[in-house]
Order: structure tokens, then C-alpha cells, then sequence
């Protein structure tokens, strides 16, 4: 199956000597029905600081959104976990990190993972929603394939998330069936939290932030508000406060000491 020329995944080694000798692994994850590219700058500009640095494709994404609907979130979540495994091997400390249900699968890997995380960055993350029309999602995904899509919303003129332009249901819906037990497990992070907000989101609605923050265990939870980008900030006006807001982030918890 042919992938987006944009959908290549992004990685980079550490360069310890730009990190005190101390070699620090970054797993950054993209959205649902997004891709790479969406995050790829967040993590170039990560690996500059001398992070190393791996931004996965997930399953059934940059390629068709028939495709995607043949995926759950297993898949998602097992693709991450397998990035986390190799940095972890490779590095000192990882820190994780998500734009939108990217969030939700980094929070899902610091809660299993409590141990072994050093840090938590999330972008809009995505474990909740008020719509009601997600109720009828049992049974609509066995009658209508898709509904129109969820990219591109993003304030800065010109700028595209290159996501699918149809939102599958099948797969949206295994998406959210993994929030309950998520949102149930979230006392069990205990890392540092740092945790970007949009002030104005058309995609992930005002329900997650509460659950997120109420739930943590972490004593050292950051948020910081996105005044000038809509939901997919990582490539919106806001994206060199999150490069280096989170840059800072991760040389404190990471470092060791």
C-alpha cells in the first residue's frame, strides 16, 4: 500500500555531548488519522538540543483511512510501545510525548510504565468527549464507513496537517473505548507532567482536561495555555513555545539528578 511522501517516520541518536554525557531518548506521537509530519518539527527540534528522537507512523496512518478502519487501538498502542522499548534500550531516560489521541497512548504508557518514564509532554490530549453522537457509534460504524474528517484544524494560514479527510469509525470508536480504562489508570502516573492547552480547539473538547489533571498522581504537573493555535498546535503559531517549553522540560526531568 502506497504511504504519503509526508508520512515517513523521524529518528535521531542522541548526541550526549550536548546533554551532559547523559543520553536522553524522546518518543513523540502523532494523532488520530494524522501522521508524522504533524510532529516531525517538534522533534527536530528536540534532536538540535541532542535528544534522541523517534516520531512513529501508527498503523493505518499516511496511507488510506480504509485502511486505518481495519486497525484498534491495540495496534496504535503496540507500535508505541515498541518505539519506547528501543529508546529505553538506547538511552539513560525517555520522556513521551503526543499530540491529540498521541497524548492518550503516551498517558496509557506512563501509567503502565510508571517506572520507566521520566516525563509526560501532551498536546490537546484527547481521553474524553461531549458529544452525544459517539453514543450511536456501536451502531453506526456497522452502517456507514466514515464521516467527514477531523485534520487540519489549524489557525496559522497556509499550514496543513495532511491527515485523512474522512474520520473512520470503526476505528475512532476502538479509540474510545480505550479512554474509560485509561482515565481509571491515570492515578497511576506519578511523572512529571507538562501539559499544552489550546484556549480554542475544535476537535478535543473542554471534558479531558479535568479528568487529566484530577487523576494524575504527579506532584509536578505544568499547564500551559495556547493562545494563538487551534487544535493541532505542534505545527500551528504556538509551535516554538511547545519546542521550547518542552525542551527545557525534559533537560530537568531527565537529567538525572
Amino acid at each position: 500500500m502506497t504511504t504519503h511522501p509526508l508520512a515517513s517516520p523521524y529518528s535521531r541518536p542522541a548526541q550526549p555531548e550536548l546533554t551532559g554525557g547523559r543520553r536522553i531518548g524522546v518518543l513523540l506521537s502523532h494523532g488520530f488519522t494524522g501522521q508524522p509530519a504533524s510532529i516531525t518539527p517538534w522533534g527536530e527540534a528536540l534532536a538540535e538540543k541532542g535528544y534522541a528522537v523517534e516520531v512513529p507512523r501508527l498503523p493505518g496512518h499516511g496511507t488510506t483511512w480504509q485502511e486505518l478502519n481495519t486497525l484498534t487501538w491495540a495496534d496504535w498502542y503496540a507500535e508505541i510501545t515498541r518505539v519506547f522499548e528501543k529508546l529505553s534500550a538506547e538511552n539513560d531516560a525517555v520522556v513521551v510525548g503526543g499530540l491529540s489521541m498521541g497524548g492518550a497512548l503516551v498517558l496509557r504508557l506512563a501509567a503502565d510504565h510508571p517506572d520507566r518514564v521520566a516525563g509526560v509532554v501532551v498536546v490537546n490530549p484527547a481521553l474524553a468527549t461531549k458529544r452525544l453522537d459517539v453514543k450511536l457509534l456501536p451502531v453506526l460504524k456497522h452502517v456507514v464507513p466514515s464521516f467527514p474528517g477531523i485534520a487540519n484544524d489549524i489557525k496559522k494560514p497556509g499550514v496543513q496537517e495532511h491527515g485523512y479527510d474522512r474520520t473512520p469509525l470503526k476505528a475512532i470508536h476502538s479509540m474510545m473505548r480505550a479512554w474509560p480504562a485509561l482515565v481509571a489508570d491515570l492515578p497511576r502516573i506519578t511523572a512529571p507532567v507538562l501539559y499544552f492547552r489550546s484556549t480554542e480547539d475544535h476537535v478535543v473538547d473542554e471534558a479531558t482536561e479535568p479528568l487529566i489533571l484530577s487523576g494524575l498522581s504527579s506532584r509536578d504537573v505544568t499547564v500551559t495555555r495556547l493562545e494563538n493555535s487551534y487544535h493541532v498546535a505542534t505545527i500551528d503559531n504556538d509551535a516554538e513555545l511547545i519546542h521550547e517549553d518542552s525542551a527545557a522540560f525534559i533537560a530537568r526531568v531527565a537529567s538525572g539528578s
